[in-house]
């Protein structure tokens, strides 16, 4: 964080909250939430002090994250079919927390895992990380807007702690993360600075806020599944007999329960770049889907954001070319390897590195299709076929000299292309969020059927609807899994955080 110089500066901040042991999972997370907002609501008194009376010279504000640790000193024996909810070996683990009102659930879950399996206290106390004053102000007006002002002669960074790049990366998730020192061992995937930064793009990108998103995420790149979605809400509302609690529509506009519900808010003058929809329920078990747009880029971005909220279950819903003489418009392909041409991800996670279908995911979705479609065993084959789909980040590789890819695909038993589903699936492998892809066949490019206008228009409007109700079909079947078992171990790593 940049400082002052020492000579010059008085750092003004809270008095310190040393660490305290919890042998409750709720009474720790109160601990947790009374620290943050604490220290929230200092960092907002002191900058609106600062708007009414000016920048003090040589004067910082600071408050720091709350923090979760745990200290653990033996090898102890946990059930082996659990994926996460323990350490791998001895030591003093931590991390950082934001927003934990809004994580309040998953927190006490994980907590609730480590007193479980350990039988040792979990301490609850502040970090020495500073929040940056832009987080702790990220439903502000001024920050919305981007205006934050500033003293003749100062910037703000001379008086608050600004968003940090050195301390929100994800060397965690990647593996790359390097001890220093005796510093403690990693208790969580994502530090609270990376988790504030996605918090904050999430609402850029999608139009919603962080609360409003649901543990079971569709991803498309259609705004026919949008429509298709959005319809399907509202009938599914004002029956009022599924669990669901209302629909959140970009700009946070709101469609309640109820036959005859009012929608609230006002519509948005622009478009999102990534907007999303959030059929909610309780424990945010609901529906989320968002339309991510076109190429591996978008798949990234929003992926990188979505993965901080520890979603149960993602699933890619878009369309491919078929590859095969055997496939035909509107036949479904279940992907269960991939082939990584998109290379957005290349640095993060090696090309070697291999993406194994989710067993879990893969029983969901072929039941899904048999259960909307109304078909089963041999005749199921009729209209879906398992098999690799390569991602590309080439749109119009048709108009290459695509003797090369054409021979790579044919190698790899490819049977499906596109340019976002190798993109999700990997970072979900990466982010330990479990993910699955179901494509519908568009054209037919190496066999003379293009994806011409009127082609297309007779498709969609065939097919769009049964596609999207499979997703949902499927994550109604995740939905109902114990969390424990859809987390699947091929997830995990030999050395791995604690918690999901």
């Amino acid at each position: 964080m940049f400082e002052l110089p020492s000579s010059t500066r008085t750092i003004n901040q809270p008095e310190a909250i040393a660490f305290k042991g919890y042998l409750n999972a709720t009474e720790a997370v109160e601990q947790l939430v009374a620290i943050y907002d604490r220290n929230i609501a200092y960092l907002r008194e002191a900058f609106a002090q600062c708007l009414t009376q000016g920048y003090p010279k040589g004067q910082r504000y600071r408050a720091c994250y709350p923090a979760i640790r745990v200290a653990v000193d033996t090898y102890q024996e946990v059930d082996s079919r659990l994926s996460y909810g323990h350490v791998v070996e001895p030591g003093l683990y931590m991390t950082t927390v934001t927003a934990p009102t809004l994580y309040y659930d998953y927190f006490r879950d994980q907590i609730e895992l480590l007193l479980r399996n350990h039988g040792v206290p979990v301490e609850i106390g502040e970090s020495e990380v500073p929040i940056p004053l832009h987080f702790a102000l990220i439903s502000d007006q001024q920050i919305a807007t981007g205006i934050i002002p500033e003293s003749p002669g100062d910037t703000l960074r001379d008086h608050f702690d600004v968003p940090d790049l050195a301390v929100m990366d994800d060397a965690i998730v990647n593996g790359t993360w390097e001890r220093k020192g005796n510093e403690p061992l990693p208790l969580a995937p994502f530090t609270a600075p990376r988790v504030d930064y996605s918090l904050y793009r999430l609402q850029h990108y999608s139009a919603t806020r962080p609360e409003h998103f649901q543990n079971f995420v569709l991803f498309t790149n259609y705004q026919f599944y949008v429509d298709e979605f959005c319809q399907w809400a509202r009938d599914v509302l004002a029956e009022d007999q599924q669990g669901y609690i209302d629909l959140v529509e970009p700009g946070n506009i709101i469609t309640p329960a109820g036959p005859n519900a009012v929608t609230q808010g006002t519509p948005l003058r622009r478009a999102p770049q990534m907007p999303s929809y959030h059929l909610r329920r309780d424990n945010h078990s609901g529906i989320t889907l968002i339309n991510i747009g076109v190429g591996p880029s978008n798949a990234k971005t929003i992926t990188d954001h979505v993965a901080v909220l520890r979603p149960s279950a993602w699933l890619m819903l878009g369309h491919c070319a078929g590859l095969r003489t055997t496939q035909r418009l509107g036949d479904y392909v279940l992907a269960h390897g991939y082939v990584r041409e998109d290379h957005v991800l290349d640095a993060d996670l090696p090309t070697w590195v291999p993406i194994p279908p989710l067993a879990e995911i893969q029983v969901a979705l072929e039941q899904a299709v048999a259960q909307v479609a109304g078909l089963n065993g041999w005749e199921l084959k009729r209209i879906m076929r398992t098999g690799t789909v390569a991602s590309i980040d080439n749109r119009n590789w048709e108009l290459r000299d695509h003797h090369e890819p054409v021979r790579r695909l044919s190698q790899s038993r490819a049977i499906a292309l596109d340019m976002e589903s190798a993109t999700i699936a990997a970072n979900g492998f990466r982010f330990r969020v479990p993910y699955g892809t179901l494509l519908c066949v568009s054209d037919k490019p190496l066999h003379g059927e293009l994806k011409l206008p009127g082609m297309a228009s007779d498709f969609y409007s065939k097919q769009v609807g049964q596609h999207l109700h499979i997703g949902i079909r499927a994550l109604e079947l995740l939905r109902d899994m114990p969390r424990e078992r859809l987390h699947s171990r091929k997830l995990r790593s030999f050395l791995e955080t604690a918690f999901q």
